[in-house]
């Protein structure tokens, strides 16, 4: 299967180190050391392809996470220069992230898997958050979209 973000690592990365833009290019590193990290991984199963484009996605959702959890203790340490570096590395990050679902589109997709697996309590949620995390990895909030679907089954 052929990735259509891995080129676009390598693309940034060079258009970066052309404009000088050292808080992209730092960020662009970081991004291709953990999927590089992850590949090995990958093959480590016996999947000599490495990751595909979703679970590229779900990695970049990870950094992003990682990187928000880190402003909320900069900011709290009252060290705001560094809370405003891991927020530009967000920025850059975001650009290679599919566009992600908004509330009402997350809704549909949480109550169209409810249907299609006929849960009806919280002891289904496994079911539905795997065709979830399935379809939509990337491009859906899985913090968000679990909580949703407990509330929809409670």
């Amino acid at each position: 299967m052929t990735s259509l973000l891995r080129p676009q690592f390598n693309t940034a990365m060079k258009e970066a180190l052309k404009n000088k833009d050292t808080v992209t290019l730092a960020t662009v590193r970081l991004i291709i050391a953990a999927l590089k990290d992850r590949d090995i991984a990958a093959r480590g199963q016996g999947r000599d392809e490495g990751l595909d484009d979703a679970e590229i996605s779900s990695m970049l959702q990870t950094m992003v996470k990682q990187r928000k959890e880190s402003i909320r203790m900069y900011l709290e340490g009252n060290r705001p220069e560094l809370a405003a570096r891991e927020e530009a590395e967000i920025g850059v990050i975001e650009r290679f992230m599919p566009k992600q679902m908004t509330e009402a589109e997350t809704a549909a997709a949480i109550d169209a898997a409810i249907t299609e697996t006929g849960a009806n309590c919280v002891k289904d949620m496994g079911k539905v958050m795997a065709i979830v995390k399935t379809r939509y990895a990337g491009t859906i909030d899985m913090g968000k979209a679990g909580q949703l679907v407990k509330d929809k089954l409670a």
